[in-house]
Parts: C-alpha cells; sequence; structure tokens
C-alpha cells in the first residue's frame, strides 16, 4: 500500500498539480424546501437476501467486523465531500471487474443504517450493468428511461429502508453515451436532487480505459472515486484515470480492493485500503 501511495504520488507530481475541472466549487447545497417523508415512502421498498448479499460480499446490511473497512471509507467520504459542499460522487475504476459496484453497494448499504443521512444510487455503467445481479433485485423500470425523461424516478426507483433509494437498469442500453451525454440526463438528476434531497448521491459508472461513456457523464457530478484492484490494476493505468477524470470534476482519491494482508493467526486475508 505505502508502495502503491509512493508511485502515484511520483507520478503527480512528474505532471504537476491537478486541477479541478470544475472553476467554481460548490460551497453548500442552495436553500430549499425540505420534502416530506412521505415522498421517500412512497418509493417501492425492497429487502435484499441477506445469504445472497453476503455471496457477493456486500457485508454492510449490518454492523459487523467485516463492514468495518466499508464504515470507515463511507465516513471518510461523507466528510470530505462535506467539507467541500458536494453531493454527487461517481465510482468508477480504470478497467472492468476491478469491484466498483460492489464497494458502490457496501457504501450504500452502510449509509442506509445511518439514520440521518438520505442517500440515492445510480447505475449509469449502462453498456454492462451489475447492480441488479449484485441484489438480485429488478426494477420495474430501466434506469435508462428515467434519464432520458420517459419514466419518473418515483416510479422506478427501489426504497432500502426508510433512507437510500437505487436507480437501477434491468439490462444493458444499446447507446449508453447518448443518454449520459444528454440534456434532459442532467435535468433528470437535478430534478431528483431538488425533490428528494439526499445528502449524497452515488453514481456507479463504467471504467474509464474501456469506453467514452463516463467521460460524458463526469461532468454531472461533484468528485469521482477510483477502484483499483489489487495485482491486476498497473500504476500507470491509475495515473492514466486520474486525469482523464481531473479533466472533468474532482478527484476525490484512489481505494484499492482485493488487498491480500497476512493474518495475525497465520493464512491470507483479503481486504481493502484507501
Amino acid at each position: 500500500m505505502e508502495r502503491l501511495q509512493q508511485a502515484l504520488e511520483k507520478a503527480r507530481a512528474d505532471r504537476g498539480s491537478v486541477q479541478p475541472a470544475r472553476a467554481k466549487v460548490a460551497s453548500g447545497p442552495a436553500t430549499k424546501s425540505k420534502v416530506s417523508g412521505d415522498l421517500w415512502s412512497a418509493l417501492t421498498e425492497a429487502t435484499p437476501n441477506s445469504a445472497q448479499l453476503l455471496r457477493k460480499r456486500v457485508v454492510t446490511h449490518q454492523n459487523s467486523r467485516e463492514a468495518t473497512p466499508f464504515d470507515i471509507l463511507r465516513t471518510k467520504i461523507v466528510l470530505q465531500m462535506r467539507k467541500h459542499g458536494w453531493k454527487r460522487l461517481a465510482i468508477t475504476s480504470a478497467t472492468p471487474t476491478c469491484g466498483k459496484s460492489t464497494i458502490a453497494t457496501n457504501l450504500v448499504f452502510g449509509l442506509s443504517r445511518q439514520s440521518d443521512t438520505k442517500a440515492v444510487l445510480f447505475e449509469v455503467d449502462l453498456r454492462n450493468p451489475g447492480l441488479s445481479k449484485i441484489l438480485e433485485l429488478t426494477p420495474p423500470r430501466d434506469v435508462s428511461r428515467v434519464l432520458t425523461g420517459e419514466v419518473p424516478f418515483s416510479e422506478q426507483a427501489l426504497r432500502l429502508g426508510d433512507n437510500v433509494a437505487l436507480a437501477l437498469a434491468k439490462g444493458p442500453t444499446t447507446d449508453p453515451t447518448r443518454v449520459l451525454f444528454s440534456q434532459q440526463t442532467e435535468t433528470v438528476i437535478k430534478e431528483v436532487e431538488e425533490t428528494y434531497d439526499p445528502s449524497l448521491m452515488i453514481f456507479d459508472t463504467a471504467p474509464v480505459l474501456v469506453t467514452d461513456d463516463t467521460r460524458a457523464f463526469l461532468g454531472q457530478v461533484d468528485c469521482a472515486l477510483i477502484v483499483a484492484c489489487a495485482e491486476k490494476t498497473t500504476i500507470a493505468q491509475i495515473d492514466k484515470c486520474e486525469r482523464e477524470i481531473a479533466e472533468h470534476t474532482n478527484v476525490l482519491g484512489v481505494v484499492l480492493n482485493q488487498a491480500r494482508f497476512a493474518r495475525a493467526e497465520g493464512g491470507y486475508g483479503y481486504g481493502y485500503g484507501y
């Protein structure tokens, strides 16, 4: 982990300071009328199977030792975003199969245990969606139809507990970039933010170095978190991913996923670093 951090710092120093794409960072949410709890409770409730969640390595639906690394990550993210007045977070990776969707899911379940925090998770990896498989939940309509304005968010989103909403994909979208780059998508996200007033909006996006889908969408968020896979993602890929993101928004940080560590009692386990 220290070698990864040192290599990243050297790469950043070699190319100079990364400047955020937005010239003006929001100082805080605008004053708006608070939406009643009835609007959240009107969303269709979903109750994922606990055994299925554990099989998919989603461990934050209840307080446990396994949930602790994600809870720490959750708290760090929330504090950093509050500090800057940010509300929209993209979770991405340089390449596929780094675990970004699993981390996004663990974050929102961790947030669901914070009763004073409301969060919305949008699945915008429209080319290769995976959240429905992780959760074994099927939304009534596809999230792409919400983003294009065909279906209201209230008729598509699923609710976890009292304070988390999920806007999931039913399947791949034919032309994701067209949807994500459209003015209508920007309008819909703004309307959801103003209507439901979430503390945090999380967007599970496509890998940055594979298609232009995430580039087309990054202007909609305040910051992005990069998920790197231990022994798979290279320093060069992380560095390139950071540079690509920094052209459009702020880089919140890098999470090292599937890191192998030596257990005190012998043997090896896998964990998370950030």
